[in-house]
């Protein structure tokens, strides 16, 4: 008997809980509701007296972080839309300068993006780590959002201060993300000290559709970061098929780093990397020095034209490597 009326005690405190969770629901939608009225009716400063009750901020003051923020990292489009007819700042700033912007690509949502840039957001807004929304774009390797920053004039490859959105849509694999950036204008063999290039970066970080694709583009096969290669970092993480593909593109197996070591000297042993380097010490055989030797007088802008090439179809795909 007791235990029961222990167990009513308990429900009557969930029914209780849940009813005013409800009631705090109801108002807050139907404070919403009058909101967007007095916004279809033009009274703004009415709608913004509302909202403050609401969201607890005034619109467009300095904040750690604005609903706005939330809104748009959440990709709350009914909501952002609001807060900003509400008078909210588009541009307003946390504590370490993070845009509603930045946290709309963070979070992949082009659709709140596009309305935060169409309302006059900064699409290059940078934070106190030298993040720009583009990079955070590829964070998130949302193409969709990086096409959109592109359109509103965001700066492809930003100055070696700046946190490279190049360098971490490679680092992620976001391969759409790396090409976007690729055709308006980085530069592909594009050398950041402290993390080498797009295609140092994808081999280090075993990004196979990466280093394909920018050796297809044409990327410097002996450009890495400092004398260390590409070859050498695909060698250290014990990326046989990176290595392989890399080689095909003319990698030297006997280059050496910094510290003198060939990319055979740096992989672990008795692995099918350590084979295939092995393997490829000896001459190069004379169709492989042909396809390159075609493909560099060519040069890396006309390696797009080698399809339209007057040639027979199976000449055509070896020099494609296809």
């Amino acid at each position: 008997m007791e235990d029961s009326s222990i167990l009513a005690a308990f429900n009557n405190i969930y029914v209780t809980i849940f009813a005013l969770f409800c009631f705090k629901l109801l108002i807050k939608i139907c404070l919403a509701l009058l909101t967007h009225f007095y916004i279809v009716q033009g009274n703004r400063k009415e709608a913004a007296r509302i909202a403050e009750e609401i969201y607890g901020i005034s619109p467009g003051s300095w904040a750690d972080r604005s609903p706005l923020h939330d809104a748009a990292f959440q990709g709350r489009l009914l909501t952002l839309k609001t807060l900003i007819a509400q008078g909210f700042n588009v541009n307003i700033m946390t504590i370490d300068r993070m845009s509603p912007l930045h946290d709309a690509c963070l979070g992949g949502h082009v659709a709140c993006a596009k309305v935060l840039l169409e309302n006059g957001a900064n699409v290059n807004s940078v934070t106190v780590d030298g993040i720009t929304p583009l990079y955070n774009a590829c964070c998130s390797g949302s193409a969709a959002c990086v096409n959109v920053l592109l359109e509103y004039g965001s700066i492809p490859q930003p100055d070696g201060q700046l946190a490279s959105p190049i360098y971490e849509a490679t680092k992620r694999g976001h391969r759409e993300c790396m090409e976007l950036l690729l055709a308006n204008g980085v530069n592909i063999d594009l050398e950041i000290p402290q993390t080498g290039t797009p295609l140092y970066v994808a081999c280090t970080f075993q990004r196979t559709d990466c280093v394909k694709k920018l050796l297809q583009l044409g990327a410097n096969v002996h450009k890495g970061r400092l004398q260390d290669t590409p070859l050498h970092a695909a060698a250290r993480k014990s990326s046989a098929k990176v290595v392989e593909m890399l080689i095909d593109y003319g990698a030297d197996v006997k280059s050496r780093n910094s510290e003198g070591n060939r990319p055979v000297e740096v992989c672990a042993p008795n692995t099918a990397v350590e084979r295939a380097l092995l393997l490829r010490e000896g001459p190069t055989a004379l169709t492989q020095l042909c396809r390159l030797c075609i493909r560099q007088c060519l040069g890396r802008l006309r390696l797009h034209k080698l399809s339209s090439l007057d040639l027979p179809d199976r000449l055509k795909e070896f020099l494609l490597y296809r």
